[in-house]
């Protein structure tokens, strides 16, 4: 599902015009992104985190010259799935999923 079928969806189930949903969901997107860019973690209650992960200094290789190189310490966003959330995926998911 891309962010028209979102959008979409949100619409026909709210009966809210497809611009105010696209304009609300854009700005929550833009909210997240600004808040994990401050250090701050994002919380929703039943669906998940959003949350600053630091990966830790380490040594890797550069293939084509095949020599180490360093790479420093650094954060990466990461979604953490509420326990509810992965509950009811489990329940209701039962084949494999279309690509």
């Amino acid at each position: 599902m891309r962010k028209a079928d979102l959008v979409n969806r949100i619409s026909e189930k709210t009966g809210i015009a497809k611009v105010d949903v696209l304009v609300t969901l854009e700005a929550f997107f833009k909210e997240v992104k600004e808040s994990l860019a401050e250090g701050e973690n994002v919380y929703v209650r039943g669906f998940g985190s959003f949350i600053i992960k630091k990966r830790a200094r380490k040594i890797g290789r550069h293939i084509k010259k095949n020599e180490a190189i360093e790479i420093p310490e650094h954060y990466i966003p990461s979604f953490k799935p509420a326990k509810v959330f992965v509950e009811s995926v489990k329940a209701n998911v039962h084949a494999e999923p279309a690509q």
